[in-house]
């Protein structure tokens, strides 16, 4: 009699463990994309002196400028996504100031930036940059998998 009440506990322990694992581990999970309501567009204009560029070769000075007024504008789009890091130090003694700084910084990646104009305005080359989020958004589902939980199945 002891021995089948002991027996009979172990069946229900058993069965009771097996069914807890079941649904912790025998299930399917479908995902879905969430998108974004609104995609903004960001705008940059990057400038360059083009007389200022260190070349003889006045071609050389203008492709020169043309990059560099579109490394600006890069700069300025990476100011507007991410932000930018300010650092700032005082030294005083007897309440005066002695030495002042101030530095900033930007870091990020931009991906799927359009160059829209690109032209000399006098001795400066400027270049106008558009960046539609749309067009991010796209970018980085191809390239990542954000996702929800559409749907789940247990077995």
């Amino acid at each position: 009699m002891r021995s089948s009440l002991i027996r009979a506990i172990l069946i229900l322990s058993a069965l009771m463990l097996t069914s807890a694992c079941s649904l912790i581990y025998d299930k399917h999970v479908q995902w879905q994309t969430v998108e974004p309501e609104v995609f903004p567009i960001l705008y940059a204009t990057g400038f360059a002196p083009i007389s200022m560029q260190k070349s003889t070769n006045e071609t050389q000075r203008m492709l020169m400028a043309i990059k560099a007024s579109k490394i600006a504008a890069y700069a300025e789009l990476a100011e507007q996504v991410y932000g930018q890091q300010v650092s700032s130090k005082v030294t005083m003694a007897d309440l005066l100031i002695e030495d002042q700084q101030l530095s900033a910084s930007i870091q990020g990646v931009i991906r799927g930036a359009k160059v829209v104009k690109s032209y000399p305005v006098g001795d400066v080359y400027t270049t106008e940059l558009q960046l539609n989020f749309a067009d991010v958004y796209n970018i980085y589902q191809a390239n990542q998998n954000r996702k929800e939980i559409k749907d789940v199945t247990h077995f």
